[in-house]
């Protein structure tokens, strides 16, 4: 890169080794500049309750305050904040608010490295690299981010949800090791798709076994804040969850994951033929009608028959009811139905985070740290599809018909299998 002339100074040599510190400095004097003309603006317009103060009082420029370091997201930069004397009211700033240390989207990336990874005694270093030598940014930052986002989780546990229209809930299950704990902690997440075609964080709560007790109190909080009883519930094979349901919000349509059935089934059979079998199972998840996905059922039973891995079948017709709810809802919905990969999904950067810790002292902490990625990520979930079809879904509009005539009696399975 060749010389490049400002303004008619002396020409400055840019180069790719110091282009960030040019970069840096040109952003500097353009920041102070906007300071100082945001001061002469102040004083030279005639509209805002600033202006009836200049015209009553002596008002002048007083110079400078001490120099500030301030950290964006291309690097630190030092300004001098112009003061005004003769206010009756501080003069509060627009571009460099008061006490202002980092811009808004540094603030958001230091969550974001936390929680994707980042050590905390790694952040001095890490962030000086990155945003300079004077960036105000240490542990201790981070700390005090982490004792917030607890005081965040408090008050968003308490917000109402009587404006919501949940059609769909998914729940699940982490597990994270709390440093003094002797179990590990399992935390109770529950997601809701919306009749808008979003889907929402609506629980993270910390439990000690996903009992039916504990999924009880969480669905009783939800309800208690105006939670209306969703459409269908997904959920694992775990027996707390559907008792909890059957306490709370009994008319909620229930469906098994497809992902956790089929783990289950292949753990029947032996390695050799898992590969063959996993190919049939998914056929029977992803069949185009609750009839080829039965017809695809019995060819699976009548092969675990002719294997010998009666096992097997049997754990894919045990709750078979819970496993084809899906079905009575708008196909175009099935893909989001067919398993708990919306709540799941975000864990697996999750369990990068608590990996990085490898224990907390306390489940709180590692509460608050959960609950601010998933946070996150709600950003970033897919929203439902045909979003025509929701609120018709959440009336309960042709639900009926979509599976009419497809029953199939419990003893008729096992008879096959």
């Amino acid at each position: 890169m060749g010389k490049q002339t400002t303004n008619g100074d002396q020409p400055s040599i840019v180069v790719w080794d110091n282009l960030e510190e040019w970069v840096r400095r040109k952003v500097q004097g353009f920041i102070q500049s906007l300071l100082e003309e945001e001061v002469t603006e102040l004083l030279g317009r005639e509209k805002s309750e600033r202006r009836q103060a200049v015209d009553s009082l002596p008002v002048y420029r007083n110079g400078h305050g001490k120099a500030r370091r301030v950290t964006l997201g291309c690097g630190t930069i030092t300004v001098h904040r112009p003061r005004v004397r003769g206010l009756e009211q501080r003069f509060e700033s627009r571009v460099l608010p008061m006490f202002a240390r980092r811009s808004p989207e540094v603030n958001k990336l230091i969550p974001q490295l936390y929680l994707h990874g980042l050590a905390l005694g790694d952040f001095d270093l890490a962030l000086r690299g990155l945003l300079g030598e004077a960036a105000p940014v240490s542990a201790s930052t981070v700390a005090r981010l982490k004792d917030g986002w607890q005081a965040e989780r408090e008050e968003w546990k308490k917000r109402p949800l009587d404006g919501m229209e949940v059609l769909f809930m998914w729940a699940d299950g982490v597990y994270v090791k709390a440093g003094l704990e002797k179990d590990k902690a399992v935390l109770l997440v529950m997601v809701g798709g919306l009749t808008d075609g979003r889907k929402v964080i609506l629980a993270v709560e910390p439990g000690y076994r996903e009992s039916t007790e504990s999924w009880s109190g969480v669905l009783r909080d939800l309800r208690e804040r105006g939670m209306n009883c969703p459409r269908l519930v997904v959920g694992d094979g775990n027996l707390g969850i559907w008792g909890a349901l059957s306490n709370v919000y009994p008319d909620a349509a229930e469906q098994r994951c497809w992902n956790h059935k089929i783990v289950n089934v292949l753990d029947k059979l032996p390695k050799k033929v898992q590969p063959q079998a996993k190919r049939r199972l998914q056929d029977i998840a992803y069949a185009e009608s609750r009839p080829e996905a039965e017809e695809k059922r019995d060819l699976f039973l009548a092969w675990c028959r002719k294997e010998g891995q009666r096992a097997a079948g049997d754990t894919l017709v045990r709750d078979w009811e819970r496993m084809v709810s899906f079905y009575q809802f708008p196909k175009e919905h099935w893909k989001h139905l067919r398993t708990t990969n919306v709540v799941e999904s975000p864990f697996a950067a999750l369990r990068l985070r608590t990996d990085a810790a490898k224990r907390y002292r306390k489940v709180e902490n590692a509460t608050a740290v959960i609950w601010k990625m998933l946070m996150l990520a709600e950003r970033r979930f897919q929203r439902l599809n045909a979003p025509e079809k929701l609120i018709q879904a959440y009336l309960g509009f042709g639900l009926e018909e979509a599976h009419e005539g497809t029953e199939t009696k419990r003893d008729d399975v096992l008879a096959i299998a």
